[in-house]
């Protein structure tokens, strides 16, 4: 007998791969697409995704590579680091949100994308354009110089793309993350008070680039772990209900709690 969060390896989109996952409840619920790290599809992607199936989610999580054919190996020890086109990614999840949305399971105008670190640009990148999306989650990702750079592999303006955002979105980031500085969360928050984009935004004090990842021990921190998912879990609840952020409204939430002497360059890379 199948239980929440069983694994369902799947094809969609003709040639690309992922996992699903579907909650004990059999009603239609909310889907959440969750993007993986740079790793690729590994342990840790799978077991967020799994966990949104424990909480009554549909969880589908893609594997953004499905058409890379580097190597793999290399690519889950962190040895090698893959940056395909925006364009190319897109497709990829694109093919992902339409499976997820047209499953029996799902409910219909619950549609989420999530992205975490590396992936935290894409719910950005297509959220930008789709009209479909009940909202847009980013962990620690999305934020980075790089993501500002305007190049043939990223060739639309993030500033312009956060302006365009169709749903509103949750950033979640760690002070003490190494990838992201403050000033950075604050140029993510410029751009989308200046598109009246509805955000909810928290900065997690004294937390490094990754602590919801428990396979990097260096990185994880269980207790600050726990509080994020409630933040992600109640902030799906809300947009769901259609309570946030109402009717004809623009809501901008952001909370912040640092150090008084805070320093980015002190903010070192942890394992």
């Amino acid at each position: 007998m199948s239980i929440a969060g069983d694994p369902h390896k799947l094809r969609f989109g003709g040639d690309c791969e992922g996992v699903l996952y579907l909650p004990r409840e059999t009603a239609p619920a909310g889907a959440v697409v969750v993007l993986h790290e740079r790793y690729g599809l590994v342990q840790h992607t799978l077991a967020l995704a799994q966990r949104l199936a424990q909480d009554g989610y549909v969880a589908l999580a893609p594997d953004l590579f499905s058409r890379w054919k580097g190597d793999a190996e290399a690519l889950r020890s962190g040895k090698a680091r893959v940056v395909l086109p925006d364009a190319e990614v897109a497709a990829v999840i694109d093919a992902a949100l339409d499976f997820a949305k047209a499953h029996p399971r799902v409910a219909s105008g619950r549609l989420v994308l999530m992205g975490v670190c590396q992936s935290g640009r894409y719910p950005i990148v297509v959220g930008s354009r789709r009209r479909d999306l009940a909202a847009c989650v980013v962990f620690y990702g999305g934020s980075q110089p790089r993501d500002w750079q305007v190049t043939e592999l990223q060739p639309t303006p993030m500033p312009d793309m956060m302006r365009s955002l169709q749903a509103p979105a949750l950033f979640v980031y760690g002070e003490r993350d190494h990838t992201i500085s403050l000033e950075d969360v604050r140029r993510v928050r410029d751009a989308l008070e200046s598109g009246r984009r509805s955000y909810r935004m928290k900065v997690f004090p004294g937390m490094p680039h990754g602590w919801l990842n428990d396979t990097m021990p260096g990185r994880y921190r269980a207790k600050e772990a726990k509080e994020a998912w409630v933040v992600l879990i109640r902030f799906l609840a809300d947009v769901f209900s259609g309570t946030w952020p109402g009717e004809n409204q623009v809501r901008w939430e952001f909370e912040s709690a640092t150090s008084a002497d805070y320093d980015f360059s002190k903010n070192m890379r942890l394992e």
